[in-house]
């Protein structure tokens, strides 16, 4: 099933305690694009980037099934650029440069053969910029994802939740489902964004999993305790990835389809954060992905008490 992908493409330089690096390709639509191709092609992205972007890493983001089409290319001006160093624990991080460059004025522009996208997601980006790709699309997906951060909550409440009021899943962390609803027990929270519009929420835990909200229904993903983490840049853009990629590949949005969704999102996201950047999530095999999604299966697996009550006692 088609997929549309709007957000960044972008520069970003990072410094965590194992290492540096220089510029290195990023952007949340980087992240999605890449993930969701595992599941789905091609994924039809929309994004800006200025004429300092290398051709080279255009071709990269092809060879990876993502259709650029819809990427813009601005001559005589630069790619948004992010740079930020990350806290020995790699849970928090302090932003170095920010420069918005080209997405100061994105005005996202849907080419025609974009227009039968069944599924949506929208990655985060100026609330404004997300409800304008909406209102551009002829006929209403089947499915739209959105994905949002603290600073628009910040800066552009009403806008945001007008863009939120639009959408039937809306993926944010902890601490912005806190923000958003005004309440600290995040079941109250989902309840309260719930009633702002969208049928299902995604809550992200970092290091703790996942939390899928639907009516009274809940479903929680542990995250995969993992030997190595280089690098946490684009995990939650990695797993919305893997999460529309699945949806849209078995066009299926029931609440039992996206519980199986959040698991390859997780999956996915466990991938990104093993090497810098977008390298890990370059030529993964078919099996490597299959042998991480029976990990994370695994351990969401519980034994019925009913299954135990006639084994000995130890």
């Amino acid at each position: 099933m088609s997929l549309l992908v709007i957000g960044s493409v972008a520069f970003d330089a990072i410094e965590t305690p194992f290492g540096k690096t220089d510029k290195i390709i990023g952007g949340a639509a980087t992240f999605i694009g890449l993930s969701a191709s595992y599941s789905v092609k091609p994924v039809k992205l929309v994004a800006v980037v200025g004429e300092d972007f290398p051709q080279s890493d255009i071709l990269l983001l092809e060879e990876h099934g993502v259709d650029v089409e819809g990427l813009q290319v601005k001559q005589g001006e630069k790619s948004f650029f992010w740079s930020g160093k990350y806290s020995r624990d790699l849970n928090s991080r302090e932003t170095l440069v920010t420069e918005l460059n080209v997405l100061a004025d994105f005005d996202p522009i849907i080419p025609d053969s974009y227009q039968d996208c069944k599924y949506l997601m929208l990655g985060n980006l100026a609330p404004q910029v997300q409800r304008l790709v909406i209102q551009r699309l002829v006929n209403r997906p089947k499915l739209i994802v959105m994905d949002t951060m603290n600073f628009w909550m910040d800066i552009a409440l009403e806008e945001l939740i007008a863009t939120i009021e639009m959408v039937d899943v809306l993926s944010i962390n902890d601490e912005e489902a806190r923000q958003l609803s005004g309440e600290y027990s995040l079941v109250k929270a989902a309840k309260k964004i719930m009633a702002m519009g969208p049928k299902f929420l995604i809550i992200k835990k970092g290091e703790h999993g996942a939390l899928l909200f639907h009516k009274n229904k809940v479903f929680y993903a542990p995250a995969l305790p993992l030997e190595e983490v280089f690098d946490p840049t684009g995990a939650g853009d990695t797993f919305a990835g893997g999460f529309i990629g699945h949806l849209a590949a078995t066009d299926d949005i029931s609440f039992e389809n996206m519980k199986r969704a959040v698991i390859h999102g997780s999956a996915m996201a466990s991938f990104c954060v093993e090497k810098f950047g977008t390298e890990r999530l370059l030529n993964l095999t078919a099996e490597e992905v299959e042998a991480r999604e029976a990990l994370f299966a695994e351990l969401v697996k519980v034994v019925p008490a009913a299954a135990l009550a006639n084994v000995p006692a130890v």
